[in-house]
Order: structure tokens, then sequence, then C-alpha cells
């Protein structure tokens, strides 16, 4: 093996090769994202608009978004249909984690089970809003058909009127795209874990129940806190699915925030000062949520441990400064 010469940085090729996505990030996300930041305390509205000015009082747009009814009830929507995905989709992603990866029952046929449940999260969000519109259409259509001939109903039901039953499927939607995604993520964190600490509990006689709780969750927390932050970021960024299936309705049942910039930016009167600062304090919120979820599942052995270190280099320094 030849050795690296001597007066020849190798460390400059690392660089060399971010310089693209470096590149592409400053032109296609961090100028967008300062731009709309920038049009939030504008008076931009309407199309081939590019002559606005800064507003007198610049935070006018902001507070004529959040007393907006509109944006309260799709921010409260889009806050309830996560829930009632993210919920079920983090139990039902846990215990087929817990299955695929026991180590006391070998499953035949894995791969393919993973497969299925995956299979889900690479349609795309236009054909799975046709494929419910179609399941679940009125009158006629296979679930009221279902309902009917099972006794369940005696006529066909429209989910379509009633904002609940809007909002269930919605959020089943989205948690039937997205749980194999959950699922593969922890599954892969698991198989990170050290095999000798399964065995150590194995010959401790630890059954598979004592197993997942006691150390599988415990050293999945870094992965559980990525699959929490993402799955944040994506459920107040929610648009395709309440978009495409009822495009928000029936009586903004399934309004989302996203939906609702996008109604503030395209939908006729071209807002785009109110829709940029609605996204900005969507920003704010997500970045605040994500704070939160960073400061409750931090290591607190290892916090408790720095905050000591950091009062013993003090104390040093402080014993150094009387002598």
């Amino acid at each position: 093996m030849k050795k690296p010469l001597k007066g020849i940085s190798y460390a400059k090729w690392g660089y060399i090769f971010s310089i693209p996505f470096i590149l592409i990030f400053l032109i296609f996300s961090l100028y967008p994202t300062i731009y709309t930041a920038v049009l939030g305390f504008t008076d931009c509205v309407g199309l081939n608009n590019s002559e606005w000015h800064f507003l007198e009082n610049p935070f006018a747009n902001f507070d004529s978004v959040i007393h907006n009814k509109s944006f309260t009830t799709s921010l409260r929507n889009t806050i309830v249909i996560w829930m009632m995905n993210f919920i079920p989709q983090i139990t039902i992603a846990l215990l087929l984690t817990a299955w695929f990866t026991s180590h006391h029952n070998e499953i035949k046929g894995k791969g393919f089970f993973k497969v299925v449940f995956y299979m889900p999260n690479i349609i795309t969000a236009a054909s799975v809003a046709i494929l419910f519109n179609a399941l679940f259409s009125y009158p006629v259509g296979p679930v009221n058909d279902l309902l009917v001939s099972w006794g369940i109903r005696e006529e066909s039901y429209n989910f379509f009127v009633n904002g609940f039953a809007s909002k269930c499927i919605v959020a089943f939607i989205q948690f039937l795209t997205w749980y194999g995604n959950t699922m593969i993520v922890l599954i892969s964190g698991v198989l990170g874990i050290s095999p000798d600490i399964y065995e150590a509990a194995e010959i401790d006689g630890a059954n598979g129940i004592q197993t997942f709780f006691k150390i599988t969750i415990p050293n999945l927390k870094t992965v559980l806190l990525y699959t929490l932050i993402t799955s944040l970021v994506g459920g107040l960024n929610m648009y395709d699915i309440p978009k495409l299936f009822l495009n928000g309705g029936p009586d903004n049942a399934t309004l989302t925030t996203s939906v609702f910039i996008y109604n503030q930016a395209f939908s006729g009167s071209y807002l785009f000062n109110r829709a940029a600062a609605a996204s900005m304090i969507m920003f704010a919120i997500i970045a605040l949520c994500s704070a939160v979820l960073f400061y409750i599942m931090r290591d607190k052995d290892e916090a408790k441990l720095q905050k000591e270190m950091r009062q013993a280099r003090r104390d040093a320094k402080r014993k150094g400064g009387i002598r």
C-alpha cells in the first residue's frame, strides 16, 4: 500500500466534492427560504408583482394570518390528523419491528413481508387519493357495498360530507403510506445494536417482551428521535393527500396549513405576502416543537456528565487563578 506523499493535502477533495451539493442547497433551498421570509414583511400581492415594498408595520401580515379563522382551523386540523396518523403508525411499526427482529422466533419469508408492508410508501399520492376516492365513493362504492351487505348500515353513507369521517380517511391514508417506512427505519436501528447485548440477555433468561422494552427501546432512542422529528415535519407540512383527496373539504374539515398556504398564494387573490407569513409561522412552530423533542429525548446521563465536566473545568480554572 502506497503511503501518501508529504506536502499533499487530501482534505481539499472533500470540499471539492461537496461543492455541487452546496450550490444546489444555496440556490434551491436557502435562497427560496430567505426570499419567502422577506416577502412576509412586504405588500407583495398579485402575479408578476416586481414592485413590492416593505410595510410600515412589518408584522402586519403575520398578525393577519394568526387572526385568520381559516388558518387557525387548518392548524388545528393538521395537528389532529397528524396525531390520528402518527400514534397508530409508530405503534404498528414498533410491533412489526419486534416481530421481524425477534431473537426467539425466526420468521420465514421476512423479506417478502417487509416489501409488502413498505410498498404503499412508493405509490404516488395522486394514485392513492384516486384509489380511496373510488373505495369510499357514494352512493355506489366497495366500502358502502360491504357495509350494506354485512348489515352494518341499511343504506349507503356519504363519507365525504362528514368532517370527522373525512379526517379519519385522510389520517388512515397517511398511516398506510408511512408506517412501512417507519418500520424499515426502526428495523435498521435494531440491526445496529450489538448482538452481544441480546446474547447476554438471553443467557440471563430474559423473554422477548423484557428484551424489547429493556434493551431494544432504550438503544433506539436516537432512531426514535429521528422518526419523531421527520414525522413531525412531514405531518405539519401535510399537503398532497388533503389537497388531492378532498381539497380541504368538507367545510374545511381536512384543510391543512400547507393547503391554506397554497390557497393564499395561488387561488384567486395571489396573496404571496400572507402565504409567506404563514410559511414562516409554520417554520417557527416546527422548529420549536423539534427543539422540545430534542430536549425531552436527550440523554440525561450524558447531559449530567457534561455538566459535571464543565463544573470541574470551572473549579480547576478558579483554583489556578487563586494560585
